[in-house]
């Protein structure tokens, strides 16, 4: 995903975003390009971003997840749905492979696959019983194309070696 971008978002179509609108937060460009697909699209009515909060336990303890979006819009039939939304890339929605030797990036990777599971689970219940859907969407589903960050480390770009060398002529 890179370098987390953390910024406001400001809808063209406000009457649309239910909460505040003068605090959309994007923790990242793609939440940022969600955030304007949801406003442009006809077809949905009303969106949030993390307005909701649901009960989950992990690690012991009970905590809240607030989900990226709880979106409602009219489906191709013409009925009115509501989904709640996860931005996410790829890589967290499965469990990372595990390498030949234990790493602090593995078990922290681990960890969050883990964290992850156990919200999406909390967040799959609560959507049942409130007769709505729950949907992680990834890179895929935003139309962003990336290199694998597992083998460039940094999070999908390859960044050049500074050198104190001058260049050769």
């Amino acid at each position: 995903m890179g370098t987390p971008i953390k910024s406001r978002f400001k809808p063209t179509n406000p009457q649309k975003y239910i909460g505040d609108v003068n605090n959309i937060i994007c923790r990242s460009s793609w939440e940022r390009r969600f955030c304007k697909w949801c406003d442009e699209r006809e077809n949905v009515l009303r969106w949030a971003s993390e307005e909701i909060a649901i009960k989950y336990y992990w690690d012991g303890r009970i905590r809240n997840y607030y989900p990226d979006y709880l979106v409602e819009f009219r489906d191709t039939d013409g009925s009115i749905k509501k989904q709640i939304v996860e931005v996410k890339p790829k890589k967290q929605c499965s469990p990372p492979p595990v390498p030949k030797r234990i790493t602090k990036s593995f078990l922290y990777e681990a960890k969050m696959y883990d964290q992850n599971q156990a919200k999406w689970k909390a967040a799959v219940e609560f959507a049942l019983d409130n007769g709505i859907t729950f949907r992680v969407i990834t890179e895929d589903e935003l139309g962003i194309k990336q290199n694998d960050s597992r083998r460039t480390g940094s999070g999908g770009v390859q960044r050049r070696r500074q050198s104190n060398k001058r260049p050769r002529r």
